[in-house]
């Protein structure tokens, strides 16, 4: 590995880009800097004329928190394979998951200028938008929470479902698919993750949280989504993945999971 030298008074650059900040994993021959928490990406460009400043980076925001019935929408996904850095250091920020609280949507996560919305909130009567949507709570209501589906290809989430009765509730939007709706007694099942192979093997992200069900719970989106849970509050989200919270019987239940950011590029 070519390490910046100085020589009379001038820093000679290194072919490709070195880096600190993260967890870091070597994948053949690029490095993979993971952040589960916010932190600085410090780095010195290469002067290789594709690689030297080329990253690609994956920015997962916090998932949104279930509510009674309706499950919370994944934190908003964006794999951009090819972002240009300029200057010496970013500030990785990634989001926190939406804690139990009053309908609360996740949190932003950033990295330059890539930023992932928050995952929607459950919400009583209607879905909340956020990068992917939130469901409504048990009722008739049919307002879909929206996700944060223009601007960006593919897009950062997909809409919720909905409740159709007083006995189930919609699931929240993955970045993936949409969340499906309540039918009957059962819950939605949460929106799809989407997969992405950053690490070197492809693991899905993003999942949407389950709606509950008087009948059955809906399942959890793939991608660390939370089931539904009827008698309880709902399963939390994966943290790490920005999955959605499930929603359960009491007014404040699933935990939205946190958002992580990583940092691929050529070393060698």
């Amino acid at each position: 590995m070519f390490m910046p030298i100085t020589q009379g008074g001038h820093t000679y650059s290194p072919p490709f880009m070195i880096a600190t900040g993260g967890t870091i994993a070597t994948d053949g021959d690029y490095k993979v800097h993971s952040f589960t928490s916010t932190a600085t990406f410090t780095y010195t460009i290469g002067t290789d004329e594709t690689y030297g400043d080329i990253v690609r980076v994956l920015v997962i925001a916090g998932g949104g928190e279930g509510r009674s019935g309706g499950g919370g929408g994944a934190g908003g996904m964006r794999d951009i394979s090819d972002h240009t850095l300029s200057g010496t250091s970013e500030t990785a920020t990634v989001g926190a998951g939406a804690s139990a609280s009053d309908q609360a949507n996740g949190q932003n996560s950033s990295f330059s200028t890539i930023t992932s919305s928050g995952g929607g909130s459950g919400k009583t009567g209607s879905g909340q938008a956020g990068g992917s949507g939130g469901a409504s709570d048990n009722s008739t209501q049919s307002s879909v929470g929206a996700g944060n589906v223009g601007g960006y290809s593919p897009s950062e989430g997909n809409n919720s479902g909905v409740s159709t009765s007083a006995s189930n509730g919609g699931a929240g939007g993955g970045a993936g698919g949409v969340g499906g709706n309540g039918s009957g007694t059962s819950g939605g099942a949460g929106g799809a993750g989407r997969a992405s192979d950053i690490t070197g093997s492809s693991v899905l992200y993003a999942g949407g949280g389950g709606g509950n069900g008087s009948g059955a719970n809906g399942a959890a989106g793939s991608g660390g989504g939370g089931p539904g849970n009827d008698n309880n509050p709902g399963s939390n989200g994966v943290n790490g993945k920005g999955g959605g919270g499930g929603g359960g019987w009491i007014a404040y239940n699933g935990i939205g999971g946190s958002g992580i950011i990583i940092v691929r590029y050529k070393f060698q």
